[in-house]
């Protein structure tokens, strides 16, 4: 089973997303702000994180700074979850490394797609990466 960190200081936010991803087969874990989920994503290691920007203690995007700096996270696919929708924000997060960059208000079918969408990419380049080294 896929597991998934969802960091998100919105309580409703946070249990609806975790609820709709453990609906659809996800394990979920759960953090309030940037610090608890820097915590949680180096003890546990997700297979992919969703973060919000503007939390308390530690924002989104010092989170994935930090997650880029160590060897066993850096590659961890990484959804941005935001109420900024401005280009010159979602410039600056792609190029730390953001895998997508979903706006608030959301559908929870958009964000569901989007984590299906980098779970069938990695799958398909590790089968790609096992047929070329036959």
């Amino acid at each position: 089973m896929r597991r998934i960190l969802i960091i998100e200081d919105d309580s409703f936010i946070r249990e609806n997303v975790s609820e709709a991803l453990r609906l659809s087969g996800y394990e979920t874990f759960a953090a309030s702000n940037g610090k608890e989920g820097l915590e949680i994503a180096l003890k546990i290691i997700p297979d992919l994180i969703v973060c919000d920007i503007m939390m308390p203690i530690m924002d989104g995007y010092e989170v994935k700074k930090a997650l880029g700096e160590k060897t066993e996270t850096k590659s961890i696919p990484f959804i941005f979850l935001t109420a900024k929708a401005e280009t010159k924000e979602l410039r600056y997060g792609m190029a730390l490394g953001a895998d997508d960059y979903i706006v608030k208000p959301f559908d929870s079918f958009d964000l569901l797609k989007s984590i299906e969408m980098r779970f069938e990419k990695i799958e398909s380049y590790y089968s790609l990466r096992t047929r070329n080294e036959k």
